[in-house]
């Protein structure tokens, strides 16, 4: 076993003394537990707790379609697939979303883009937005 020497507040050291005190173990001890508590036992000890933790709950009904209504609620009126996951999840989205959507739709319309296709404009849209600057252009995709 090696022996360290660390440097720790007077008020932590009263507070050791009287844990090893009230468990009957030395300083050294309580330290080495809690070394011991601190370190995982294993990489992956996490997903072994926590595989199952939902199983029993019964506030959420099916937790596939819990966790794809959880994903429907962060679509937004400009992502491509917003059409369908506003018909799947109605109460999900208002009249205010659907005019941002109108709005979107017209904007890539007037600039020559179609939903879902990427933004094949992305250089006019730059051009549109960068007030002439010539260091603003678009970056590559890097290949991996």
């Amino acid at each position: 076993m090696t022996r360290i020497l660390a440097d720790l507040p007077d008020e932590d050291i009263k507070w050791l003394d009287q844990l090893a005190a009230e468990q009957g173990k030395s300083r050294a001890a309580v330290l080495r537990d809690a070394v011991s508590a601190y370190r995982p036992q294993a990489p992956l000890d996490w997903i072994e707790a926590g595989f199952g933790a939902w199983k029993d709950r019964t506030d959420i009904g099916d937790a596939v379609e819990w966790q794809r209504r959880e994903r429907a609620g962060s679509t937004r009126p400009w992502d491509p697939d917003y059409p369908e996951v506003r018909a799947e999840f109605p109460d999900l989205f208002d009249e205010r979303d659907d005019r941002e959507h109108e709005i979107h739709k017209a904007w890539m319309a007037e600039y020559g883009m179609k939903l879902g296709e990427g933004y094949p404009g992305l250089e006019k849209a730059l051009e549109l937005f960068s007030d002439g600057d010539p260091k603003v252009k678009p970056k590559k995709r890097q290949k991996k």
